[in-house]
């Protein structure tokens, strides 16, 4: 290796300072931001199309089938409205469309801000490691979509369970921003929840944990993802609980095995360069 290899490697590995550092948040930060607007004006249209159809319709299904429901047991007796999405103020609308857009540029541009999340911690990554960084990317995209998709399988058998606790006679008003709010933190929640195991492993490649410290922690991580898809999922439905919290489970297993295969790889490194060097 020439001294000029060496010295241009010591310079690529040197630490960045705290200002610099600063900077690259900055950079980092304004990227991602643009990128949500611009995925928030697509969503903007995406929401006239379809989009909130799709929200509303676990809703439209629980009233189609309390209807019917109440006219079998009432035979001859005009069908009340038994569940519906309201807007009680004149800006709901405007307001709800807002949130949804935002909502759906976050999803649109996840493999953005993503990627400007990997890129400020890569820096923290020697040269070899950092070869890593594309597969870490590229498995926190699809992580984050199924996470999305999980939320969203398990929405409509939520709604079916809490509206069957309102009483024969009453009326399922739900407004819209509060409907929406409870979708949104259960589709986004468990799509970054899902993606959490990658930056454990990001963060045991630029060796700030080890995988004796994971597997150490394991009892931990489960009741945190218990309790976790438990906030998520805020009904009784133990089912839909456990559908969320098995495969994030499985998630931090598999966390831990990686991790687990990079320190033997680093440690028999480590060993055959300590032997060498005797």
């Amino acid at each position: 290796m020439t001294a000029t290899t060496a010295r241009g490697e010591k310079n690529h590995e040197r630490r960045m300072s705290l200002g610099a550092h600063l900077i690259e948040l900055r950079k980092r930060l304004f990227i991602a931001a643009i990128a949500i607007v611009v995925g928030g004006i697509a969503g903007w249209l995406l929401t006239e199309w379809f989009v909130w159809d799709a929200i509303q319709q676990p809703v439209v299904s629980v009233a189609k089938a309390q209807a019917e429901a109440y006219a079998a047991a009432h035979p001859g007796e005009d069908v009340p409205q038994v569940a519906s999405i309201v807007f009680p103020t004149i800006s709901s609308a405007f307001d709800l469309r807002l949130q949804l857009a935002f909502t759906i540029g976050l999803v649109i541009s996840s493999p953005v801000w993503l990627y400007q999340i990997f890129a400020f911690l890569v820096p923290g990554l020697n040269t070899r490691e950092r070869k890593f960084t594309l597969g870490f990317f590229l498995s926190a995209i699809p992580l984050f979509l199924a996470g999305c998709a999980a939320g969203w399988f398990v929405l409509p058998n939520i709604v079916k369970l809490m509206t069957s606790f309102v009483p024969e006679g009453g009326e399922t008003l739900l407004t819209a921003k509060e409907y929406l709010d409870f979708v949104q933190k259960l589709v986004l929640a468990i799509g970054i929840a899902f993606v959490l195991p990658v930056f454990i492993v990001l963060l045991n490649f630029a060796g700030v944990i080890s995988a004796a410290s994971i597997i150490k922690s394991w009892r931990v991580a489960i009741l945190v993802i218990v309790l976790f898809t438990a906030i998520a999922t805020p009904s009784a439905d133990i089912v839909s609980m456990f559908m969320l919290a098995i495969p994030m489970i499985g998630l931090y297993f598999l966390a831990w095995f990686i991790a687990h295969l990079h320190d033997r790889r680093v440690e028999r490194r480590n060993s055959e360069e300590f032997g060498a060097a005797v």
